[in-house]
């Protein structure tokens, strides 16, 4: 936890919920101990999403699709979510969560690596949120960008890593050390950048919200 439990789960408590149908892939989700965007993170999105209206929206990180139908269901109506997964074991799963939701119209599910993705990708979104391996967060920054419209926000998912990013790279396992100097260099990029402001919150996981600059 990066901030106490007893207050992560009282500001928990205070929320409203949302509908039977996200509920129950939510609890399916922990079941199957399928990691899902957390409470306070929700309550996030649901916030950008009625202060922003984003009409159309690209999501790095599909798994079961539950994050994609919460943005549908809170959005502006007529948005339109494309998402992007590779781990072949969750897109039948994802589909079938859209398809229960009468949700096909609207999320279109893009099937491989978004590294590859990516860059094929045209046009622009008003909101790209980003749930994939934090590994790969820097790679996937520049083709963000270049998608993000003027004024879109990036919101970017599980940034600080329990707190382990805060932590010198000796001080963090050698298999997360990699992970732990890319997230880094993610994080200095997005406050540094000259087209980006942006702000990290201890939400969740950590969660950063940035804006682009109009030119």
């Amino acid at each position: 936890m990066i901030i106490d439990e007893r207050m992560a789960a009282f500001i928990d408590s205070l929320d409203r919920g949302n509908t039977a149908f996200l509920d129950g892939i939510e609890k399916e989700a922990l079941e199957n101990q399928i990691p899902i965007v957390r409470k306070s993170t929700q309550s996030l999105l649901k916030f950008l999403l009625a202060a922003r209206q984003p009409r159309q929206i690209l999501e790095v990180g599909t798994a079961v699709g539950f994050s994609a139908l919460l943005m549908c269901e809170y959005g502006p109506e007529g948005c339109h979510v494309t998402t992007i997964e590779k781990y072949g074991k969750r897109i039948p799963v994802a589909k079938e969560n859209f398809r229960r939701a009468g949700r096909e119209n609207q999320i279109a599910l893009l099937e491989g690596d978004a590294a590859d993705i990516l860059p094929e990708l045209t046009g622009s979104f008003d909101m790209i949120f980003m749930d994939a391996a934090k590994g790969q967060y820097i790679r996937f920054l520049p083709d963000s960008l270049r998608l993000l419209a003027p004024g879109g926000f990036l919101v970017s998912d599980n940034v600080l890593q329990d707190g382990d990013v805060t932590e010198s790279r000796f001080a963090v396992d050698r298999r997360n050390r990699t992970i732990h100097a890319r997230m880094r260099e993610y994080l200095y990029e997005l406050k540094h950048h000259p087209l980006l402001e942006t702000v990290v919150l201890p939400v969740g996981d950590g969660v950063t919200v940035s804006i682009k600059k109009e030119a």
